[in-house]
């Protein structure tokens, strides 16, 4: 499975992204909203652990590229979340892109194609988003999205007294849904 848009190609993992995506995840200002960067063994362990997902499933979290260029700029899809949070079971939006790609409107781009696939593909009635209550840039992207603040929680992998650990719930119905 891979989604086009007008700049981007989402498509499974390959060998050339796993050095772009080390860099991406070793960046302080990509990783600024998560515990920690990623050593390069769980940087590949990730991209590995993404590319099975959608091997087995046809779809998760897809390596983003330039048309233009074929260069890995980043990642986008959807994931399962079964039972992590009290709002599970739910699939979840998310995205990570390298800042030199940032306000561009390419993860805006990536998002809205991605929800298009889960609405009209997947027949999914709701897609979740969270991100840390201080990542503005992603909230905001959020609000692009048409998607709907819910509550905050705290995230149950991170400590209660972390700085990080208290998130935004977004959330989009099928219905909410606008074509761009």
């Amino acid at each position: 499975m891979v989604l086009e848009t007008e700049r981007l190609r989402l498509r499974q993992w390959q060998t050339s992204d796993l050095i772009p995506f080390r860099e991406m995840n070793q960046d302080p200002a990509v990783m600024r909203f998560f515990m920690n960067p990623l050593s390069a063994a769980q940087s590949d362990e990730l991209a590995k652990t993404f590319r099975l997902i959608i091997q087995r499933k046809g779809w998760g979290f897809w390596a983003v590229e330039l048309k233009s260029t074929a260069q890995f700029i980043g990642f986008c899809g959807l994931h399962e979340q079964p039972d992590k949070f009290t709002f599970s079971p739910c699939v979840e939006i998310g995205w990570r892109f390298a800042s030199p790609f940032w306000s561009q409107g390419l993860a805006t781009e990536a998002a809205q194609r991605v929800l298009q696939f889960a609405f009209e593909s997947l027949s999914l009635q709701q897609v979740v988003a969270f991100t840390s209550v201080h990542n503005h840039r992603s909230e905001r992207l959020m609000q692009r999205l048409n998607m709907s603040r819910q509550r905050t929680f705290k995230h149950p992998h991170i400590p209660a007294d972390h700085e990080l650990s208290e998130h935004l719930l977004y959330a989009i119905q099928h219905s909410e849904f606008l074509l761009p």
